[in-house]
């Protein structure tokens, strides 16, 4: 009988010896200015949700250079964990299509299963309807991969204009769209969820809430708003549980995060639990099936 499953859709991972990071600069980020590896993340990731534990990672990109995903994708090659790999490439690049051919082509190139850019840092209110971007999308696209959409609040309409453009593009946006719990702002977010949610091919990644709200004094009670939210205009079955760890650690840390979402679950059904913990990822990023006692077989993508 398998074993019910846990998937973290979203963690980074990153070995200052072999590739800066430059946003660890920030001093305001500075206690997580090491080196994380997944046996970092497996002594860390202890706490079970809804009674399962930790069984594989999607590990997503954080710099805007190729040669992190091919880090990336060498690593989930050898490492059982991670099960795929959402890495970049520069999608207003005329030779995008050759460079996501290379990636794929290249050690680890089977696990890469989703693109993403910094759209957040861009000053742009139109970067995801460019025709440059929009020539790379299609490039991904044509190729059977994903996109993750990591905008912030006031950029929902981006990722509303990217769903109505790119129907048939398999798009999940990354940390909810980045509402604005320290302040308790949430209403223009919501407005924004509710049309984005209106396109079905659209999932969202229940994933980096606990940094936005305040990092010291948060409670369930500043995230349940934001929850009901999700779960109102998604459903359990277009939602996935993401860590965002080691960035969690700035706000409590993967197990804090773990046991509020265990607190937010109660009530739920099995099957919605298990869509949010497990299937929406699995079914998104087209991940191993697991045999035995969930142990992940051979990845193919």
């Amino acid at each position: 009988m398998n074993a019910p499953l846990l998937v973290d859709a979203h963690h980074h991972l990153w070995d200052l010896s072999q590739r800066p990071q430059p946003w660890l600069d920030d001093p305001a980020v500075a206690s997580i200015r090491r080196t994380f590896t997944p046996d970092d993340l497996r002594s860390t990731a202890t706490h079970p949700i809804a009674g399962r534990r930790l069984h594989g990672t999607v590990v997503v990109q954080c710099i805007a250079e190729v040669a992190e995903t091919e880090d990336l994708l060498a690593l989930a090659e050898r490492e059982p964990l991670i099960q795929a790999v959402v890495g970049w490439a520069d999608l207003t690049s005329p030779a995008i299509g050759d460079a996501l051919d290379q990636l794929i082509a290249g050690p680890g190139g089977g696990y890469l299963r989703s693109l993403r850019h910094l759209v957040q840092g861009e000053t742009d209110a139109n970067w995801l309807q460019r025709p440059d971007a929009e020539r790379g999308l299609g490039a991904a696209n044509d190729r059977g991969l994903r996109y993750d959409v990591l905008v912030r609040a006031h950029q929902l309409d981006q990722a509303i204009r990217l769903a109505e453009r790119f129907p048939d593009l398999p798009q999940v946006l990354d940390h909810a769209g980045k509402p604005d719990i320290a302040r308790k702002d949430i209403e223009g977010w919501e407005r924004g969820i509710r049309r984005l949610a209106a396109h079905p091919h659209v999932v969202c990644k229940v994933s980096g809430l606990i940094t936005e709200a305040d990092h010291t004094h948060w409670t369930t009670a500043d995230i349940r708003p934001v929850w009901d939210v999700l779960v109102s205009a998604f459903g359990p079955g277009r939602l996935m549980f993401g860590s965002d760890w080691p960035v969690a650690d700035l706000a409590g840390g993967w197990n804090r995060w773990a046991a509020t979402v265990d607190d937010l679950l109660t009530g739920w059904s099995e099957s919605d639990i298990d869509a949010l913990l497990a299937g929406t990822a699995t079914a998104f990023y087209g991940l191993a099936p697991v045999t035995g006692e969930g142990a992940p077989t051979a990845r193919t993508s």
